[in-house]
């Protein structure tokens, strides 16, 4: 293992200060970003807006959050196993070939899950519904992440991090304009306004993002050499924890989802709700923009443990609190742990997977995400309707202390080691990268 960079005698988490070069202006300057971003940005926006009015659709229709929950339980998990087959697929035959047809997969997924809501009809047919919708949510913050790591294949190590970091804010930025712009929707226009705007929206940006084929890694068919093999990123060091770590990170989202929806309505303030949620992504948005502008002394894996952590005790506090304004404070804090994690996760996924599964690899930590969002909007969905709200914001505090307690113990596979790379009959070794 790489030797670690000796911290500050004052202090365990001094950083140093942010190196000019690798900073957020010579990333945006990198040739051919602007071609991938722009559209990027506008395909990923419906994801931030499903859940939501998922469970407002479902709520309005069937009266009940635990079933609301539970459609929005299936498409999260629908997606979370199907996620990584898509992100495979990408890596073999491209990213326009998978996300065109999965577009509009999607869309008319959603518009029938929409008309059967609308028509009361029975809650298992929901259940069944919400699988195609959840298993062709098209997986663009990943290829975008591809598409930085193509690009910056020769740039140095810190501005791959800017990268990871830039994608949080990214991501994070859709997530407080998204369920702001969802809860508007379904409260002000119509309940199924917030579900019908993001299916169009992800046909539209889907559509531009697969058309704008710059950039986009190259297509790695399985190779035809005797005993080849395209393995799983699931198979590579580091990659089971990581995905254990992101799991924590889906019930901290699905878990407020539901229970911020659901406190908003106890205090007779619904349209309360994208304002508390996009507080809880601002702060994350925020984190974001700093994490990526310093350049650390502790190593990615100290980083991870160290934000996993602080999002737990972030996460304490949540479940006693009945003021709006203090859990907009407590949401905020708990948002800027969040983007720590998210960011270093990636950073050690591109230094610890090789470029063939790359886009795989990163979508097992999105699909880890929507499971355990899945799981956290169920959870949830069922404390709040027999308990209350409260009892919904203990799901988020003991999805991140159990995988805390499970991060820690896989911490020795967060570690890369040289891989053995065979060009033209000789035999090459990739270096060690320092992750702590």
């Amino acid at each position: 293992m790489a030797s670690k960079v000796p911290a500050s005698p004052s202090s365990h988490v001094r950083v140093a200060p942010a190196d000019t070069k690798s900073g957020y202006r010579r990333l945006l300057r990198t040739p051919g970003a602007w071609t991938f971003l722009l559209p990027g940005f506008a395909a990923r926006q419906p994801f931030a807006m499903l859940t939501i009015s998922m469970v407002l659709l479902v709520r309005h229709t069937t009266g009940s959050y635990g079933t609301a929950g539970a459609v929005a339980a299936v498409t999260g998990a629908s997606m979370a196993l199907c996620a990584p087959r898509g992100g495979r697929l990408a890596d073999r035959f491209g990213q326009r070939a998978v996300l065109l047809p999965g577009t509009f997969l999607h869309a008319a997924s959603v518009a029938a899950l929409v008309a059967l809501a609308l028509a009361h009809v029975p809650a298992w047919v929901l259940f069944a519904a919400a699988v195609p919708a959840g298993a062709t949510v098209p997986q663009v913050g990943p290829m975008v992440r591809s598409r930085w790591a193509v690009a910056l294949r020769e740039a140095p190590a810190p501005l791959t991090t800017t990268a990871a970091a830039f994608e949080s804010v990214t991501d994070e930025f859709t997530f407080v304009i998204g369920p702001v712009v969802a809860t508007a929707l379904c409260t002000g226009v119509h309940p199924a306004a917030g579900l019908i705007t993001e299916a169009a929206l992800a046909l539209v940006g889907g559509i531009l993002f697969a058309t704008r084929g710059s950039g986009s890694p190259a297509p790695r068919p399985v190779s035809a050499a005797k005993g080849a093999r395209h393995s799983s990123a699931l198979a590579a060091r580091g990659v089971p924890a990581l995905a254990v770590a992101f799991l924590g990170i889906g019930t901290v989202f699905g878990g407020m989802q539901v229970s911020l929806a659901a406190f908003t309505e106890e205090i007779g303030r619904p349209g309360l709700n994208g304002v508390l949620y996009g507080t809880f992504a601002a702060g994350n948005m925020l984190a974001g923009v700093v994490y990526g502008s310093v350049s650390w002394r502790r190593g990615p894996r100290a980083r991870l443990l160290a934000a996993y952590a602080a999002l737990t005790v972030a996460c304490v506090p949540l479940w006693a609190v009945d003021a709006a304004p203090l859990l907009g404070a407590l949401g905020l804090a708990a948002g800027l742990c969040i983007a720590p994690a998210i960011i270093t996760g990636y950073t050690l996924v591109d230094a610890l997977v090789p470029a063939a599964t790359r886009t795989e690899a990163f979508t097992w930590l999105t699909g880890a995400v929507a499971f355990g969002q899945a799981v956290a909007v169920t959870a949830a969905g069922l404390l709040t309707d027999r308990w209350g709200a409260h009892a919904g914001f203990t799901v988020p505090l003991a999805g991140t202390v159990l995988a805390l307690v499970m991060l820690t113990g896989l911490q020795g596979r967060l570690v890369s080691r040289p891989r053995g790379v065979v060009v033209s009959g000789v035999i090459g070794h990739r270096s060690p990268v320092a992750v702590d």
